[in-house]
């Protein structure tokens, strides 16, 4: 069991903002990565086919994966001066800046297979050094918040600066930087303005990681220290293998994938849906994005409200349950010929409602979610007697990777079965577009569906938290004599 640690002083509302600042690196990153930014980027101005587009995202997500592992372990048993997260912190703002500015800025010379060898390794670089930073970062919640419904609290201060940096930041790309008219003809498929906006963009993380590490290292003397013991490969492979072996663990991760999955399909055609389904130009799709914004400010207030009042795996099951049927409303309508035509007021109007909507549940959901996996912290100490916040939360964000590319790889495989062209200024027949949304909207009803159906084997609720923090309160106590203070 990790040492005893001083009680910390109480959490303060700049505590919680500043904290919640160093979401924004994992928003823009978010926001820029999506597969809705990606896949179109790949394949329409780098021109990689878009299998191949799909591909490149799934083995970097792969690679991801595997070293988040290594990265959350690591942060768990690092013995510094600045405690076990917040080197890792301080560390990773160069690397995310530098990698995040060559991946908008690839040589112009690049084609076909060395094109894409380029975009994988860039994308690897941009997402561990992210991993680097934000693991360590959200595995400080369950100290700075060991309360059942604080954390919550905690945490939806974090989700609401990450939705609201997706939102500006695609916001900021589509109407700024991408806006079609005389100066930028080419629109969404100029990459001499991909590269602006990621000279900008890589700013932006760099400051606001050191922001928010500075702001907590003040807590450094209140968080656990990492017990001294030899750690080798073989006891890395064990601790980790021991986390996935938890309940509770493999439940929320099982609903994730699947939810995911369906997730991720549907934002690597979200910009294809836009441009070609609805008709908008990059800056009006701009604006949509100022649905994050307000799904921000309503959610970070709805989340701990409705965790209070109906428990958190109750909440979780009513928000799948109704995107399951919000996410494909729209284009559903316009296939049966509900929707207003193209360039109307009412059609721009629903679209913004139903971006609204989709993020306002998405963030509800990642807010409480996010709370789920922090209890499963305690719960995981019971049975081991270590901390592996670390592992845990790596665990946990392998998951929406993991299905980010297989969302992506799914729906390259969808455009192509589509036939989709790969190359700029091809008229597109509408007939591509409907059969496209026809193999869309199964994807989609299945995996949500699933992700629903996995949930309901959850079984931590707030009695169960409380009697894991009695045993360990327990435990602490019953050391701390025979060890002496300790720091």
């Amino acid at each position: 069991m990790s040492s005893t640690v001083p009680n910390p002083p109480p959490l303060g509302f700049p505590l919680k903002l500043t904290y919640g600042v160093g979401s924004v690196a994992y928003g823009v990153a978010a926001g820029a990565l999506s597969a809705a930014v990606l896949v179109y980027y790949f394949n329409q101005v780098l021109h990689i086919p878009a299998v191949w587009a799909g591909a490149a995202i799934l083995v970097s997500l792969i690679a991801d994966v595997i070293l988040d592992l290594l990265i959350g372990y690591w942060s768990d048993n690092l013995r510094s001066r600045l405690g076990r997260r917040h080197p890792f912190m301080y560390a990773s703002a160069v690397p995310v800046a530098a990698f995040f500015y060559f991946l908008w800025h690839a040589p112009h010379a690049l084609a076909g297979a060395s094109a894409l060898v380029f975009a994988i390794a860039m994308l690897i670089g941009v997402r561990v050094s992210v991993a680097s930073y934000e693991i360590p970062s959200t595995s400080l919640t369950p100290e700075l918040a060991p309360d059942y419904h604080q954390r919550t609290s905690l945490l939806a201060y974090r989700w609401f600066f990450a939705m609201a940096s997706i939102g500006v930041i695609q916001l900021l790309l589509y109407v700024v930087y991408l806006r079609q008219d005389a100066s930028n003809p080419l629109g969404a498929r100029n990459p001499e303005r991909y590269a602006e906006f990621g000279a900008m963009a890589a700013i932006v993380m760099f400051v606001c990681i050191l922001a928010s590490s500075a702001a907590t290292h003040s807590r450094i003397p209140f968080l656990h220290t990492a017990p001294k013991r030899r750690v080798t490969m073989t006891k890395t492979l064990a601790d980790i293998a021991a986390v996935f072996t938890n309940p509770a663990l493999l439940v929320l991760m099982s609903s994730s994938l699947l939810g995911g999955t369906g997730v991720g399909i549907t934002t690597a055609l979200q910009t294809y849906f836009y441009l070609h389904l609805w008709g908008l130009q990059p800056q009006t799709i701009g604006p949509l994005s100022l649905g994050a914004l307000l799904a921000s400010v309503t959610g970070v207030f709805l989340a701990p409200a409705i965790s209070k009042k109906f428990g958190k795996k109750r909440a979780m099951l009513v928000l799948l349950s109704i995107s399951v049927v919000t996410s494909i409303l729209p284009v559903s309508a316009r296939l049966l010929g509900l929707m207003p035509p193209n360039g109307s007021t009412l059609l721009y109007a629903l679209l913004f409602l139903d971006a609204f909507v989709y993020l306002l549940l998405g963030l509800m959901g990642l807010v409480l979610l996010t709370s789920m996996v922090a209890d499963v912290v305690e719960d995981q100490q019971v049975k081991s007697g270590a901390r592996s916040e670390g592992v845990l939360f790596a665990a946990n964000g392998l998951v929406p990777k993991v299905t980010l590319g297989l969302g992506a790889f799914i729906g390259g495989i969808l455009l192509t079965v589509a036939r989709f062209p790969t190359y700029p200024g091809a008229v597109i027949d509408p007939q591509i577009m409907r059969h496209l949304a026809l193999a869309w909207i199964p994807c989609v009803v299945a995996f949500n569906g699933g992700s629903v159906a996995a949930l309901l084997f959850y079984r931590i609720d707030r009695a169960t938290h409380e009697r894991n923090v009695a045993h360990l309160r327990e435990g602490a106590a019953a050391i701390a004599p025979s060890e002496g203070p300790s720091v």
